[in-house]
């Protein structure tokens, strides 16, 4: 019968390549790990399907313009969401075998902040068209 240490991926494999060593958490935290990630994925494609929304139904309350940007801030906040959810799952999945303090998020603020633009740009159009 084959121990637990038989099961931990071999030297030189993409896992310990990609986690670089130290030993396996608990599996309930690297599932947490595995849960955030697949937050972060469904934000982006809440975003991704925004942005496609924006383009496609918006024609008569925005501005060619207007639309074109905040259908294009959403496609790249969506992009750069699941970009960063991917390097952030390596980052905490790592910092949890290697016994580290986990990082913080840099996606929080930039998910804030792409949504304040995206939600002031609406404001001030919907202010300007009923006045």
């Amino acid at each position: 019968m084959a121990s637990p240490a038989d099961k931990s991926p071999r030297r030189g494999s993409l896992t310990q390549w990609l986690l670089q060593g130290g030993a396996d958490p608990d599996p309930r935290f690297t599932l947490a790990n595995e849960r955030t990630f697949l937050a972060w994925i469904r934000t982006s494609l809440a975003l991704l399907a925004g942005g496609i929304a924006i383009e496609a139904f918006t024609a008569e309350l925005f501005d060619p313009v207007i639309r074109k940007a905040l259908a294009i801030l959403l496609l790249v906040l969506a992009m750069l969401l699941a970009a960063g959810a991917c390097g952030r799952w390596l980052i905490v999945e790592r910092a949890m075998r290697q016994g580290r303090p986990l990082p913080l998020s840099l996606l929080a603020p930039l998910l804030a902040l792409g949504a304040t633009v995206v939600a002031a740009v609406v404001v001030v159009v919907i202010y300007s068209r009923s006045a």
